[in-house]
């Protein structure tokens, strides 16, 4: 057996594959380490767009390796990771890891199946509206994975697939509003059963994959025996939806209630005491393995991928948004609004549409409506308020900018997209970004559909064609924000990004995440808490939502069980990194929705206002020690099985505890308290409670549970 500490080592791994190669282990923090099998040397490689810092000259990382397996430990001697399988087959990457039943995995970023421990679940990573794919794995173990591998990644990939046949007969009509890359429009849908057999040779617990079969899913729905175990709605969703259920052997009938045009298929397989991530476009096994807690993992992750740069602290207040402000007067008329209620404001946005008669991002304000931005911009700033906008990485060719950059070959072929990984078509995106945009003294930016939206690389190449789209299917969103970032900066700008997407890698970009298009059920809310805190465990600091769901009922303003559901988004959302309410086809400012919501909508503004010195403070350290602000319990407690179950439940920075009430009606509301030597205090009431235990407190529409951690000392009651 050979051990390997502190320099670049290749073995031969024949065993390892089915053919002969070499696996390289390297040194690239004290820390962490990364490895790659290959087959035969690799010559026309992309370039590493996801590090900045590629090696180290110490490492107290232990490896061990044999024919078959590599085995990482920690200082102490501890195994914490071992593969054992590194596989390449006709461009498809696979590594397999052992994951004992007793391990907790978090991470891999946003996505809409509810789940936060991901051991054992099929995902397919990929992006897409509302989901987010960050390859980056934390186990409760101590030790971290990164996949590099820029294009669509299979995690646990399942075995055995079905395909679900319609049902003959016509469907249920619905007719829905929606939003799209050509603005708003309706959409005819039909509802239809699909069925299909499934045959279980040993009972179990059972990974599912659903494919809806398009490139967007509106729902998914699957039955097995006639229970339901999988069920989403929504006006957009990602195309594959992912649970874990126990069958028993035999034979088990599926049903599935999906749109007319779905082409479904089931992916199932046993779930395994291993993990696997398995790419099928790459020329390598390629990964990095970190040890230590969840926070020195995630800083050296951020030491490797880059540190993410101050926030702003005029980004860290309420940012009010509404889809959307049609004019200057509107965005004038509502700050004003805000001014003279005293409710505190730090943001306003203005959403797309703005470009108006000159064509989709034209990068140019329709003057029948915003006659004078500059002005626009210089009357906010006198109230103390910034203005972000929305500029997407979509051109309509028929604009002035949209000619000039298809002239060029600046698009994505057969898109509307532009090439940013082409870099004469991201100077010319900037250049005329910098002309057109940057002299309105507009604050922030929002690159909205940084997927790109339709999953556009799919099929197509890239950069003049020298790339496939699929190589580099998920790292567009990193592209687009090195673009805008580094441009800002050369033009002495403050950077501040909101972004539908990312990719590991993307903070160092001055880049925020939020949700995307999500709706307002209980059901939708409790899933967005779990996705931004898989956001959070796989290295990304800045994420938030769209506070009170993006699609909103047509009553919302006079329905008094959706404003109960809104007060309890923003409620939470004071407690996530940024605070932003956002609504389609939507007025939503407080005020609209009575006086009692308002009254309550107040009081959450002013309690983001009070926390200011505590958020600034934990953003100081996300910038220059790799912090957390936004924490799954397994940062603070990996020692407690009890608390590594709790899936809404995080701690806001070191001393709150974050409890969301994820139901209607409620007037107790039960909680569990971390071990913690020193117990809790209620945040509210100062009633002190041990730790180790399940709580349950009073609550009312005006609040949710909140607990003050003891002997933290950054905030007092």
């Amino acid at each position: 057996m050979n051990r390997l500490f502190l320099s670049i080592v290749i073995i031969s791994m024949g065993m390892m594959a089915q053919a002969q190669g070499s696996l390289t282990v390297k040194k690239v923090a004290h820390n962490a380490v990364r490895i790659q099998y290959q087959e035969r040397p690799v010559t026309d490689t992309l370039p590493d767009w996801l590090y900045v810092k590629h090696g180290e000259t110490a490492c107290d990382v232990q490896v061990e390796t044999d024919a078959q397996t590599l085995t990482i430990k920690g200082r102490d001697g501890r195994q914490l990771f071992k593969a054992t399988r590194h596989e390449l087959q006709n461009g498809k990457a696979t590594l397999a890891f052992e994951s004992p039943k007793d391990e907790y995995l978090f991470g891999l970023g946003q996505f809409q199946d509810g789940y936060s421990n991901v051991r054992g679940l099929s995902r397919r990573l990929t992006q897409v509206n509302t989901q987010i794919s960050l390859p980056m794995l934390l186990s409760s173990k101590g030790y971290g994975i990164l996949w590099n591998n820029y294009g669509l990644t299979e995690f646990n990939p399942c075995e055995q697939t079905v395909t679900l046949t319609k049902r003959s007969g016509s469907g249920q009509s619905e007719i829905v509003d929606v939003t799209s890359t050509e603005g708003g429009k309706r959409e005819v849908r039909e509802r239809h059963i699909f069925d299909a057999v499934i045959h279980i040779d040993e009972e179990g617990d059972y990974a599912l994959l659903l494919d809806v079969g398009q490139k967007m899913a509106r729902r998914h729905n699957l039955a097995i025996d006639g229970e339901t175990v999988i069920e989403m709605q929504n006006l957009w969703l990602p195309p594959t939806a992912s649970e874990i259920v126990h069958l028993k052997a035999g034979q088990h009938i599926v049903t599935a209630e999906l749109t007319k045009d779905d082409v479904p298929l089931l992916y199932y397989s046993k779930v395994k005491d291993e993990t696997v991530f398995s790419s099928p476009v790459a020329d390598r096994v390629d990964y990095t393995v970190f040890t230590g807690t969840p926070d020195e993992i995630i800083a050296t992750y951020r030491e490797l991928t880059g540190q993410a740069p101050l926030m702003p602290d005029w980004a860290l207040g309420y940012i009010h948004c509404r889809e959307r402000f049609h004019s200057s007067a509107e965005i004038l008329e509502t700050a004003n609004r805000f001014k003279q209620e005293k409710l505190p404001i730090s943001m306003i946005v203005q959403d797309w549409q703005y470009w108006g008669k000159y064509g989709w991002n034209a990068m140019r304000f329709d003057e029948d409506y915003y006659p004078d931005p500059k002005v626009l911009t210089d009357s906010l700033h006198k109230m103390d308020i910034r203005l972000m906008v929305s500029v997407w990485s979509k051109i309509d060719k028929t604009s002035e900018v949209g000619r000039q950059m298809e002239a060029d070959g600046y698009y994505i072929p057969g898109t509307d997209w532009i090439d940013f990984f082409c870099p004469d078509a991201a100077a010319a995106y900037w250049k005329n970004f910098s002309e057109r945009l940057l002299p309105l003294g507009i604050d922030a930016w929002w690159q909205d559909a940084t997927e790109p939206e339709n999953d556009d690389l799919a099929g197509r190449r890239v950069n003049k064609g020298r790339w496939a789209g699929e190589q580099v299917r998920n790292i567009y969103p990193l592209m687009v924000c090195k673009t805008v970032y580094e441009g800002l900066l050369e033009a002495g700008k403050e950077p501040m990004i909101l972004t539908r997407c990312g990719f590991p890698g993307i903070q160092r970009y001055g880049a925020a995440l939020w949700s995307g298009d999500v709706g307002n059920d209980w059901e939708t809310f409790r899933r967005q808490i779990v996705a931004g805190l898989g956001v959070q465990a796989a290295g990304h600091p800045w994420w938030t939502y769209d506070a009170g769901g993006f699609f909103r009922p047509q009553n919302q303003y006079t329905d008094s069980a959706y404003i109960e559901r809104m007060l309890r988004w923003i409620e939470t959302s004071v407690y996530l990194p940024l605070m932003r309410v956002h609504g389609y086809m939507s007025n939503t400012e407080p005020w609209n929705y009575g006086p009692e919501a308002q009254s309550i909508i107040a009081s959450c503004l002013q309690e983001r206002e009070k926390l200011q010195p505590y958020i600034k403070e934990c953003a100081r350290r996300i910038s220059e020690e790799g912090y957390t602000l936004m924490r799954p319990l397994v940062f603070d407690f990996a020692d407690d099985p009890e608390a590594l179950l709790q899936k809404v439940e995080y701690m806001f920075g070191p001393d709150l505890l974050i409890s969301p009430v994820t139901e209607p009606g409620v007037t107790t509301w039960r909680t569990y308290l971390p071990k913690h030597e020193g117990g809790w205090t209620d945040y509210r009431t100062g009633k002190h409670y041990d730790g180790g235990q399940y709580v349950t407190t009073a609550v009312t529409k005006a609040f949710i549970p909140v607990f003050l951690r003891a002997g933290s000392g950054l905030i007092s009651k």
